[in-house]
Formats: structure tokens, C-alpha cells, sequence
């Protein structure tokens, strides 16, 4: 007869943390993984908050707090936890609610670690897709430019109005096809870095916003008025956040809330290189939330969750992102959505 490894054995081997609170979410153990990824013991950690662990302002407090609420699992990706000792680290997460024989409830907290390479493989096939859509991009442009020009040329040859009806659509067809190449080419404009107010662009992007909506959209700010301006290009840093709380606004059919965020972060990392102080600014929705088989790909090119979409607006976003020495990521749920831009604050520490 086959002898049963007990569990302890079983999560004290496992390679991802796990933390296993009660329903107040309250520490009640840890295994050896979690014990080394927050660096606290085991008689530590015992009966202590999870909010002592999860330093600052972390998000992934909010789905504890909602797996609490509902009972419902959670799965999000690429959550940045803050470690004193180590600064960021970015982890997987699955929360799930359990519940024992003598109908005792306790949540599940598991954390897989995301290792360099991990990410850097997201992120070199999001850079080959990018160079492949440039290249095909340039290749389109030319013969348009020809196919344009030879429909103009014939319109001037055609009496017949019915006739130049067919060469106006061609026209239009060509000029709508060179704007869709231009933007997946990207602006052509370089950054024109200034010392920018994060605040006052934010405010900007609220008034062109309101410009379009009613009042059954409501966009809160909620500012922290001692972040410093830093290094920018102004009306780039508008086109980004514009088109991330247009998304936002469209997934709400523009009737709900839109939270307009901005927080000091400290040790962060972007492009590999670290830096002691950085802004977040996140977007939150309460929306539907982004399809799973979409959130590992919506910054790709040509991905879109709405049939009318052009699947190039968040291609765009991290594209002026890091043109100006920033990163973007996105979590996402039923119910609440969020894009977090980060943007150093001062001279990398190599």
C-alpha cells in the first residue's frame, strides 16, 4: 500500500509561497517559500495581519479583501509586492477561498515568484511582433502612396460623376489605410522631455474626456500633491493617458466610475536598470474587466477586445511609455480594472 505524504511535507517542498490566513486575514502559516519571500519566520508571522506582510499601497490587499467578501477565486498577474530588504518583486497570485471538514474557512494565498527571464521572454516577443509589424508597415505605405496617386490621376480623366465615385472610395480607402500604417509605425515626433506636472496632465486629459461624456461618468482624482514634476514629453504623456481612460470609458459604455490615481513608489525597477523613487499612476474602471485570453496580450499589436477596435491603442501606450523612460502594466477582474504607468523620478542607480 502506497504511504500518503502529508501535506505539510507536501507545502513545505513546494517552490511557490504559500500563506494561509483565516477569514479576518490573519496569518495562520506559512511554508518555507513564503517564509524566505517575506523574511519572516513561520512564529513570526503567526496570527499577524497580512497587511503587515503586504507593504505600502498594494493592490493585491483589495482581491484579498474581495475573495473575503464573495468567496469568489482570484487570479492576478504580475502583482509588484515591496520586500524592505530587496525592494519590488513581481509575483503571480491565485487566492482562493477553502473551507475544512468541520466548516472552518480559511484563505489561500499562493505566490508564484516571476524570474527575470520569465518576463523578458513577454517582453522580447512583444518587441519581435513590434519590428514585424514596422517592417510590413513600411512595405504597405509605399504601393499606397502609388495606388493614391493613380486614382487621383485617373478621377481627373472620368466624365462621368457615377464613375468618380469609385475613385473617391479608392482615395479614402488609401488615406484610411495610411493613417492605421502611421500609427502602427508610432509618431514620428521625438520626445520633447520637460519638467512636467503629472497632476496638470491628468487634469487635461479630464477635461477632453468630460468634453464627450455625462454625467453618468464620473472621473475621480486622487492625487498625491507632493509628487515632483519629472522629465517628460508633455502631449505625449496626454496621448497615453487619454487613451487609456478613453478604453476604459468605451468598457463602461461610458456610464460608471473612473479613478485617476498617483502615488510615490520607492525601489523600482524599469529596463533593468533600478531607481530609488518613482510615480504610479494607475487608472481603475469598475467595468467588466479585460477577457483572460486577452490580458496576456493587450499591449500586442493588433489585439483588441471590441470589433470595432483597431487593436493599436494600447500598442501605443507603451510605446510613448517607454519612450520617456516608463513602464505599463494592467490587472484585471470583473469589476475592476487598473493600468498602472510608472515613471522614474530621478537618474538610474546601475
Amino acid at each position: 500500500m502506497t504511504t500518503l505524504l502529508p501535506c505539510h511535507n507536501i507545502l513545505e517542498n513546494l517552490t511557490t509561497a504559500i500563506v494561509v490566513m483565516d477569514k479576518s486575514l490573519r496569518v495562520n502559516t506559512l511554508n518555507s517559500a513564503a517564509e524566505v519571500l517575506f523574511e519572516i519566520s513561520q512564529r513570526q508571522a503567526s496570527d499577524i495581519p497580512i497587511e503587515s506582510l503586504l507593504a505600502g499601497d498594494c493592490k493585491l490587499l483589495d482581491s484579498l479583501h474581495r475573495v473575503q467578501k464573495t468567496g469568489q477565486a482570484l487570479i492576478e498577474r504580475e502583482v509588484t509586492l515591496y520586500i524592505p530588504s530587496t525592494g519590488d518583486v513581481v509575483v503571480d497570485c491565485a487566492i482562493k477561498l477553502v473551507e475544512t471538514e468541520n466548516a472552518e474557512s480559511y484563505i489561500l494565498l499562493e505566490l508564484a515568484q516571476l524570474d527575470f527571464q520569465q518576463r523578458i521572454s513577454r517582453d522580447e516577443s512583444l518587441h519581435a511582433q513590434q519590428q514585424v509589424l514596422r517592417g510590413l508597415a513600411h512595405e504597405i505605405k509605399n504601393p499606397l502612396g502609388g495606388l493614391r496617386g493613380a486614382a487621383q490621376l485617373l478621377e481627373r480623366q472620368l466624365d462621368s460623376d457615377d464613375l468618380k465615385e469609385y475613385t473617391a472610395i479608392i482615395i479614402s480607402e488609401a488615406d484610411r489605410l495610411q493613417n492605421l500604417m502611421t500609427k502602427m509605425l508610432g509618431s514620428h515626433q521625438q520626445s520633447e522631455p520637460a519638467m512636467v506636472n503629472i497632476h496638470q496632465i491628468l487634469q487635461r486629459v479630464r477635461q477632453l474626456v468630460f468634453a464627450e461624456v455625462d454625467s453618468r461618468l464620473i472621473i475621480k482624482g486622487d492625487y498625491d500633491p507632493s509628487i515632483p514634476e519629472f522629465s517628460a514629453d508633455f502631449d505625449q504623456l496626454v496621448q497615453v493617458f487619454l487613451n487609456i481612460v478613453q478604453n476604459a470609458v468605451q468598457a463602461l459604455h461610458a456610464v460608471g466610475n473612473v479613478i485617476l490615481r498617483t502615488r510615490i513608489k520607492r525601489n523600482i525597477n524599469i529596463d533593468q536598470k533600478h531607481y530609488r523613487l518613482g510615480v504610479c499612476i494607475e487608472i481603475e474602471d469598475n467595468g467588466p474587466g479585460i477577457p483572460k485570453d486577452l490580458i496576456e496580450t493587450i499591449f500586442f499589436p493588433l489585439v483588441t477586445g471590441r470589433a470595432e477596435g483597431t487593436g493599436l491603442g494600447l500598442y501605443l501606450v507603451q510605446n510613448l511609455v517607454q519612450r520617456n523612460n516608463g513602464m505599463v502594466s494592467c490587472t484585471s477582474g470583473l469589476g475592476r480594472t487598473v493600468f498602472s504607468v510608472t515613471f522614474p523620478l530621478e537618474s538610474s542607480r546601475d
